[in-house]
């Protein structure tokens, strides 16, 4: 047994020092943005999908793409358009002959979805149709085509980018394929210091070159390892208690009642489980804490509590009523717990 633990702590650390080099490596080309980096790593770490919403401009695609340069698996960005069909990115079949018998045959073509990280450049301009090719591959890591289901390699990330100001030309993400994604990552503007870095680096010298430092394999060691991650039956019970209280039919929250029209599923915190795991992971640590818990409350239920009319009218978000769940239930919670 004590070997056995030996060889976990060990195992961990050099996951821990791949994943610093990991970041190190991104933050060759990124500047600032700390939080966003640290969210994205944390979706790959928790075997997720991630959505990126920022102003042009913000380096989403810069921040992806040099992440997956710094993972040696198969990279491929889909460009979404309003004519883009589901064949575009699944594959289709085509008539092929056999030049020694003259047979001729259908040869399934693998789209770009066939590969380790999708990068979905402004997914919401594409139509419903084709963004509902994308829910079979987020959920069950498998296309199906002309009744053959074909499996997709792990591991499998599909990063998506939207723009939160351009409406006209998108099709807003059907609520149902929002829930797939475990992470609703928000860029923000860069503070006035990065920005000074960013002008001076992108019109001076080329920018060192960002290696390959992790393989496919311990991307798939980390996951695993994510999992092991001790998490105690009181943080568990307070995740409940957050996730439960953002649905207005049952929870006794006025500010919930007023202003939220759906409320997360359980799916929220699996979700929140499992990335405030990996977020300890990250930093260093084999048990989560509350601040694990916090941190990652906002990207989780961000897209999984849907407003009602009023809130959108009065400007009050999901966000703000994730802060508040965060104070209120905190509070009643860790106050009449043993």
């Amino acid at each position: 047994m004590a070997a056995q633990a030996s060889l976990t702590e060990q195992s961990v650390q050099e996951l821990i020092q791949s994943l610093t080099a990991l970041k190190q490596e991104i933050k060759k080309v990124i500047v600032g943005q700390e939080e966003a980096i640290d969210q994205l790593l944390i979706t790959f770490l928790a075997g997720g999908h991630g959505l990126l919403e920022g102003v042009p401009g913000l380096a989403k695609t810069l921040m992806i793409r040099s992440l997956a340069d710094a993972i040696d698996l198969q990279f491929r960005r889909i460009q979404f358009t309003p004519d883009l069909m589901p064949s575009d990115i699944i594959g289709t079949e085509v008539l092929e002959e056999d030049h020694t018998t003259g047979k001729r045959f259908f040869k399934f073509n693998k789209g770009p979805l066939f590969a380790n990280i999708i990068l979905a450049d402004e997914i919401n301009r594409t139509s419903p149709k084709t963004q509902a090719a994308f829910l079979e591959a987020m959920q069950e890591f498998a296309v199906t085509y002309a009744g053959t289901t074909y499996p997709l390699e792990r591991p499998f990330f599909i990063l998506a980018t939207q723009n939160p100001i351009e409406q006209a030309g998108t099709f807003p993400l059907p609520e149902a394929q929002l829930d797939r994604f475990l992470l609703y990552i928000k860029i923000g503007y860069p503070t006035a210091e990065d920005e000074r870095k960013i002008l001076s680096s992108t019109t001076g010298v080329k920018q060192d070159r960002i290696q390959k430092v992790i393989r496919g394999e311990k991307i798939l060691e980390a996951q695993k390892c994510v999992r092991q991650v001790h998490i105690s039956e009181e943080l568990i019970g307070w995740v409940s208690e957050l996730v439960r209280n953002t649905r207005p039919d049952t929870s006794a929250d006025l500010f919930i009642k007023e202003w939220v029209r759906w409320g997360a599923g359980p799916r929220a915190g699996q979700a929140m489980i499992i990335t405030a795991k990996a977020r300890a992971l990250l930093h260093g640590r084999f048990a989560v804490t509350q601040e694990d818990i916090r941190s990652v409350a906002f990207p989780v239920l961000r897209h999984r509590i849907l407003m009602n009319f009023k809130a959108e009218a009065e400007g009050v978000s999901s966000d703000s009523a994730t802060q508040h769940l965060l104070d209120s239930v905190t509070t009643a919670y860790f106050r009449t717990t043993p």
